[in-house]
């Protein structure tokens, strides 16, 4: 009987120096991003009761592999609002995983929406409807991964370009210019501050115009010059008033103010 208290308090005693180093241990495995925090209770709604017990433990990656592999499938069978929930609870599952936000954030802003908007069994302004309604699901999921992984280039060009290409209202190219801005100050990929610039010179703003005017410019004499550079500059110029002898100057072609078409006379 003294033995098994002995035991018994050595068990007690071992335990209360394990536990809070096991605390520590995780606090700093969170805090370095190496372990993801608890799930919310709010993801109930979301699982089935075997999955949301199995994703309490260590098992979280190999669930999100498996949703992930189940949206796959209903992918192949052009199930878009399947895909949707599945890749939901993927990227509920594993936050800080970047591939699965893009990928989601694909399948709703470009397959579901080409799908919907070529589909000539629905009428024109459904399909138009259903287009804009999952580009903007695509935006969404990005923005909401973004909170996840606010230093994520990648998930920053990919919202960059679907506000570039996938919306047309004129007003959206200042988002894409932002988001670009975002992917060059991660990357420092110059690239991305002349796709800012050229998204800027596409809105309905002055003020944006004279901003992409000045990184353009600024690119130029660096003689960093590409043909859609040196084109942007010279629509900007026109667009800006820009006084004729201030332009950049076009390969071969002298800077002069037109001539009065009355008198022939440059001005």
């Amino acid at each position: 009987m003294k033995r098994k208290l002995q035991a018994l308090i050595v068990l007690l005693l071992l335990g209360a120096v394990r536990l809070p180093m096991e605390q520590y241990v995780t606090h700093y495995y969170r805090t370095t991003g190496l372990l993801s925090a608890p799930l919310s209770l709010g993801l109930r709604d979301n699982l089935s009761q075997m999955g949301f017990a199995a994703s309490l433990g260590g098992l979280r990656s190999l669930v999100a592999t498996i949703s992930y592999l189940r949206a796959y499938r209903e992918w192949e069978n052009v199930n878009w609002a399947k895909v949707d929930s599945l890749m939901q609870l993927t990227t509920n599952l594993q936050p800080r995983y970047e591939n699965y936000w893009d990928e989601a954030a694909w399948h709703m802003a470009y397959n579901a929406a080409s799908a919907y908007l070529y589909d000539e069994k629905i009428e024109t302004d459904v399909r138009t409807s259903l287009y804009k309604e999952h580009v903007q699901r695509g935006i969404d999921i990005l923005k909401r991964g973004l909170q996840f992984t606010p230093e994520s280039a990648r998930l920053w060009s990919t919202l960059g370009d679907i506000y570039a290409n996938r919306t047309e209202n004129p007003r959206e190219a200042t988002l894409a210019a932002e988001a670009y801005l975002q992917v060059f100050r991660l990357s420092r990929n110059e690239r991305y501050a002349r796709f800012a610039a050229h998204q800027y010179s596409l809105t309905p703003d002055p003020a944006k115009w004279r901003k992409a005017y000045d990184m353009l410019s600024a690119f130029y004499q660096k003689k960093r010059v590409s043909a859609t550079l040196l084109d942007d500059l010279k629509k900007l110029e026109v667009k800006l008033n820009i006084p004729f002898p201030q332009r950049i100057p076009t390969p071969g072609i002298p800077i002069e103010a037109p001539a009065d078409p009355y008198t022939g006379v440059y001005r």
